[in-house]
């Protein structure tokens, strides 16, 4: 039996965290229980109160502690509940859903540990020119580094086995 967890680390995202919820697969193919995961990172809006609406199991962290810390609590969280496989999406439906499927085919086949989804970084209008270069600049040093065709490191959507769940570290907040 393989379960999978999607975790969300959500800071008040009330505007579009019902919408991420919504477009989330409920089956998928090699998938025998999926759960989702809501990490209410100290949101002062109704982002709590919509995911669990939405059948969502939701941790509360207060007061609001980061993004890494809410990523790492999501993981530890994931695998006391037996997650096979987790997958890291971020509250605000900048990552298609319909890609859930794409990232953790290669984790179910075994073929990978960890999968990183990638963004067209030049289309996205929010980027400054700087921060376009700086994650470019980034995914750039870590290819050289792992030899692994990574284009888009700080991507927060992202696919784990249990195995490389349980051996990652977090070290910033």
């Amino acid at each position: 039996m393989t379960k999978f967890i999607i975790q969300i680390p959500c800071y008040n995202e009330e505007g579009q965290i019902g919408k991420t919820l919504s477009d989330l697969p409920r089956e998928l193919a090699g998938i025998d229980e999926i759960e989702i995961l809501v990490i209410n990172d100290g949101s002062t809006d109704k982002s709590a109160e919509i995911a669990r609406s939405y059948g969502a199991s939701v941790i509360d962290i207060k007061p609001n502690k980061g993004l890494a810390n809410a990523f790492r609590t999501g993981l530890a969280e994931a695998l006391k509940r037996g997650a096979d496989i987790i997958v890291n999406t971020d509250a605000d439906n900048q990552y298609c859903a319909m890609d859930i499927e794409k990232i953790i085919k290669p984790v179910l086949e075994g073929c990978a540990d960890i999968v990183i989804g990638a963004r067209d970084i030049e289309s996205i209008k929010e980027f400054s020119l700087i921060k376009k270069f700086l994650q470019k600049t980034g995914s750039a040093v870590l290819r050289m580094l792992s030899s692994a065709p990574v284009s888009d490191a700080p991507s927060g959507f992202r696919a784990f086995s249990k195995q490389a769940a349980i051996k990652l570290n977090v070290f910033d907040n």
